[in-house]
């Protein structure tokens, strides 16, 4: 069986009734148990959990202390940027990083699709977290919408890196070669989810063909983004295979190499066995 590594799953949201027409809520501890040992017995054997807001990432914490090969990040989705205090919220990062679990920080960057919260915020809120992350050595989970004409320069400003040590990842990458390519030179991986299944979007598969693999990692972004044929419902972890399968059509290599690359890359970047 082939291992892979969810680079980014959100294991602290669910839907109800595995419809996707309210807002997500906590998975029960039984829930939670279930998506764990689905996602085992597909080959997913490492499980990175992003957190968006100050609830959340407490949430992030406790389940990956609770299961095996599962792991969390602390952070602030720019969605929920307008809420961010910076003393308050970085103390709580620091706490939460006592735990042996916490690996990353993230999911923090740029929204300018939705600006759920004001661009001068969001780009604030980004800096004050990468300068956390430098500090402590630690790698981020990106979101990057529309937004990489800010985003790119406040990474090389604020957390350089370069091919060989790699400071994170742009989650569900959906941007153009070029970003890619400077992304990558910044020391940045770049991870693909189950839109690179979509039928529409030829973009994410332009560039996964583009890109090197030795840069990549596979996510699933669960409960959201679910690969054909599951488009439109909840996603999970052992949907994860599918998207592995069609990377590696993309890249024209075998899923097992698509597997052992992105298990090596997760494992280097995240620094876990």
């Amino acid at each position: 069986m082939l291992e892979l590594a969810d680079s980014h799953g959100h294991l602290t949201m669910v839907f109800e009734g595995g419809e996707m027409k309210s807002a997500p809520r906590a998975p029960s501890a039984a829930e939670l148990k279930e998506l764990v040992a689905r996602a085992r017995d597909a080959g997913v054997t490492r499980i990175l959990v992003p957190a968006t807001d100050r609830e959340d990432q407490r949430r992030a914490v406790e389940t990956a202390e609770a299961h095996d090969g599962v792991y969390a990040a602390v952070g602030f989705h720019p969605h929920e940027a307008k809420e961010f205090d910076e003393d308050r919220d970085l103390r709580i990062f620091e706490e939460l990083c006592a735990s042996k679990k916490v690996v990353a920080v993230g999911e923090i960057g740029l929204d300018y699709h939705y600006d759920h919260s004001p661009r001068d915020v969001q780009k604030r809120v980004v800096a004050a977290q990468l300068r956390f992350a430098k500090e402590r050595n630690l790698p981020v989970l990106l979101h990057n919408r529309l937004s990489e004409a800010d985003l790119l320069p406040i990474l090389a400003a604020e957390y350089p890196g370069t091919p060989e040590t790699p400071r994170g990842v742009f989650h569900s990458f959906c941007a153009d070669v070029a970003t890619g390519e400077r992304a990558l030179g910044l020391g940045y991986l770049v991870s693909f989810s189950g839109m690179l299944t979509f039928k529409t979007a030829d973009n994410v598969r332009d560039a996964a063909a583009a890109l090197p693999l030795g840069s990549m990692l596979l996510e699933t972004d669960a409960p959201y983004l679910a690969p054909a044929p599951f488009r439109g419902k909840p996603n999970e972890s052992s949907y994860l295979p599918r998207t592995a399968a069609r990377l590696a059509e993309v890249k024209g290599v075998s899923v097992e190499e698509v597997a052992r690359v992105t298990t090596d890359n997760f494992r280097r970047l995240f620094r876990v066995d």
